[in-house]
């Protein structure tokens, strides 16, 4: 369905990039490190409601030292990207999702929730302002970083009475590895991400901030991303630090972490559950214990593993981890339900496998 776009008038940059340093950035892009010329922005209070909305030139943004945000984390933020096509056009995926999760991670650390015509407008808006910035490179894409966070100077600790909504704007490539060759895991022993009840299920800063120690330790252990496990018993798998979980079985059944309120509702691991029960492929929601993994990437009852997001897409998982284990999974590269559902997927992202589920939506 159409939106207006009108609704977030655009104010061109009187400095914007020159076309050659924008050329250059955009053929070598380097992921979250470089930002267009353009943002979105619009502002709520008890007033007024959502106001003042349109597409500004990127600067920074003024906030007061006491701002619930930075003392109280009052901040929700979602991730989309725009997809060039051969044809010239761009399409983002699925973006209505990241609006209704926006909505409810918002309504979690009571945020108002910004409604889906001015989510879908703002990234619409900012996507055509700055088109020239979408690369054509195989890979690439220009990454859409929609925050909503507590402006309010006050001390107290209650919901903020101001709030800011801003979309930013990246070209980026691949996040982690999109190829064949798997990524290493560390999973950690005694560090959760989220609990229940908590706020493990909304795309808040928080979430993330826990996973940056464990993360660098993963790092420090030659790894390239962390797997947690449950904080109640410190054995059932949950998510990687900023992905989704998936295994294959040896029957070819994929299984993946249920969503407990401690697992973020990843829009990736929707659609590609979606894409594999239509291929009529098995998929089940459930609790996984790490030694089921361990055990079984050892036994061959574990094919594949992989992790999905919207930075990653699918990455294949070559090794698993930890102070007890070091474990590999098959040969290391991409088991055939991983690359297939990749190939899959990404062919939706820049048109070159039929839409046949609707999720692609044109903007220019």
């Amino acid at each position: 369905m159409p939106v207006d776009t009108a609704r977030f008038p655009l104010t061109q940059h009187q400095n914007p990039a020159t076309p050659e340093a924008r050329a250059a950035i955009v053929a070598a892009p380097i992921f979250g490190k470089v930002f267009t010329d353009h943002m979105a922005r619009a502002t709520w209070s008890h007033d007024a409601g959502w106001a003042d909305r349109g597409i500004v030139p990127l600067a920074p943004l003024p906030i007061h030292p006491g701002a619930t945000v930075l003392h109280y984390a009052q901040e929700v933020f979602e991730g989309l990207k725009a997809y060039r096509w051969a044809d010239g056009s761009i399409h983002l995926f699925r973006p209505e999702k990241n609006a209704a999760r926006l909505a409810a991670s918002a309504d979690r650390v009571a945020l108002p929730a910004l409604p889906e015509q001015d989510f879908l407008a703002s990234v619409e808006a900012l996507v055509v302002a700055d088109q020239a910035w979408v690369p054509d490179a195989a890979g690439a894409s220009l990454y859409l970083r929609p925050f909503v966070f507590g402006s309010e100077p006050n001390l107290l600790v209650e919901p903020s009475g101001t709030v800011e909504y801003v979309v930013t704007a990246s070209p980026v490539k691949a996040y982690l590895t999109s190829g064949a060759q798997g990524v290493s895991i560390w999973v950690p022993q005694g560090q959760s991400r989220a609990f229940e009840g908590g706020t493990g299920e909304a795309k808040t800063g928080g979430n993330y901030a826990a996973s940056l120690l464990p993360t660098s330790q993963a790092h420090e252990h030659g790894c390239d991303q962390v797997l947690f496990l449950d904080a109640k018993h410190g054995r059932y798998i949950e998510e990687f630090g900023s992905m989704n979980v998936m295994a294959v079985t040896r029957d070819g059944t994929v299984i993946t972490p249920r969503l407990s309120g401690t697992i973020l509702r990843g829009i990736t691991r929707l659609s590609i559950i979606e894409l594999l029960r239509a291929e009529g492929r098995e998929v089940i929601e459930r609790d996984i214990d790490i030694a089921e993994l361990v055990d079984g990437a050892a036994s061959g009852d574990i094919a594949e593993v992989f992790a999905c997001g919207t930075a990653a897409v699918v990455s294949p998982v070559a090794r698993l981890v930890s102070q007890t284990f070091d474990v590999t999974l098959g040969d290391g590269m991409a088991g055939p339900v991983t690359a297939g559902v990749r190939d899959r997927l990404v062919g939706i992202h820049y048109g070159t496998v039929e839409d046949t589920l609707g999720w692609m939506r044109r903007v220019v």
